[in-house]
């Protein structure tokens, strides 16, 4: 994960999961409603998961 992935993680959580399909994005913008701190949190979880 680089730098900006990083960011994009902080500013828009479930914009930085959107290619890793339809539950991922579900997930963290279901995290992201609930509060902003679990939804980057999920988001950086996903994107530091290796492929």
């Amino acid at each position: 994960m680089g730098c900006g992935r990083a960011f994009l993680c902080i500013l828009l959580p479930p914009l930085a999961v959107i290619d890793y399909g339809c539950g991922s994005i579900v997930l963290v913008t279901l995290l992201t409603l609930a509060g902003w701190v679990p939804g980057v949190i999920g988001a950086l979880v996903i994107n530091n998961r290796q492929k």
